[in-house]
């Protein structure tokens, strides 16, 4: 099979295409620019928004385009930096969007990047796919506009938005900060320890979007996020069971506030989510609980 990762030299795109051409299958990578360094392999290619729009012969016979670019939310947000993490994902839908309106053969499936933020936080309650959208801060603002978006551009085409937990892996994402605490002996609640954190593991993430690209009755907003969300004190004493380290020194959320502004939102509120879509069409996590997935990433 042939795809389009668009985001493909990010966290996550970078393991699906490892994934995917492992498995011998064509992965062609689009940017806004060239990356600076690019792995040679035979069937891996990197192509620019620019290139394709004036040959868009490379893309065609796409079987799917996955869609997993915009600027990190883990940056200060400045009125610029808004601006950028908003524009950053419009505009990679518009550009997707022109691609697939040049290709004669298109591909039969676009899967969107989301993330759960899009159902507000709550500490009482749990969301799925058939929860209502609740924008009620930036996070949420930033992917219901984003959906809308996708939702306009890729008409006719089977969409799947991929709503997002919190990833784990040791190479980047959010994992590499939460655990270093604990590393240098200072690990610990965050806030009231209360807030819920909805996880996958990052090998669960990519077959969970293989697994949706050959479903072809999955469609609409699908949660990438194991079965058991776990609180964010759940979270840190499991870190220091299997790190061995305490889980005693705790952050307070003015603390929080007072060093990184508005952007603490994203570690003081959270989402019980519950992957009802993926689970009621036969997925299998191979990391459905926090521990496994945990001495798995320590093993590597």
């Amino acid at each position: 099979m042939k795809y389009i990762i668009c985001g493909g030299t990010g966290f996550i795109g970078k393991e699906l295409t490892k994934y995917w051409l492992q498995a011998g299958h064509e992965v062609m990578i689009v940017g806004r620019k060239q990356p600076e360094v690019q792995t040679s392999q035979p069937k891996l290619s990197y192509h620019t928004w620019d290139s394709l729009a004036a040959n868009p012969t490379p893309a065609e016979g796409t079987d799917a385009l996955i869609n997993l670019a915009g600027s990190s939310l883990s940056q200060r947000w400045s009125p610029s930096g808004k601006k950028a993490i908003m524009q950053s994902r419009l505009e990679t839908v518009t550009a997707a969007a022109k691609l697939l309106k040049s290709l004669q053969n298109k591909p039969s499936v676009v899967i969107q990047s989301s993330a759960v933020a899009i159902y507000g936080t709550s500490l009482k309650d749990t969301f799925d796919e058939t929860s209502q959208v609740h924008v009620m801060d930036f996070p949420s603002e930033v992917v219901q506009t984003w959906e809308a978006a996708a939702d306009d551009a890729y008409q006719d085409i089977r969409l799947i938005k991929l709503r997002t937990g919190v990833v784990l892996g040791n190479e980047s994402g959010a994992f590499p900060k939460i655990k270093l605490p604990y590393l240098l002996g200072f690990g610990g609640k965050i806030g009231s320890g209360k807030q819920w954190m909805s996880w996958i593991h990052l090998a669960d993430i990519v077959t969970l979007i293989d697994f949706c690209i050959h479903n072809s009755g999955i469609s609409g907003p699908v949660n990438a996020t194991a079965p058991l969300p776990v609180t964010n004190e759940e979270f840190g004493r499991t870190i220091g069971k299997v790190y061995r380290r305490p889980h005693w020194f705790p952050l307070p959320a003015f603390l929080l506030k007072a060093a990184v502004g508005e952007l603490s939102e994203i570690l003081l509120e959270g989402q019980h989510v519950i992957p009802a879509k993926a689970l009621e069409h036969g997925f299998t996590f191979a990391y459905p609980t926090l521990k496994p997935a945990l001495q798995q990433l320590k093993s590597q």
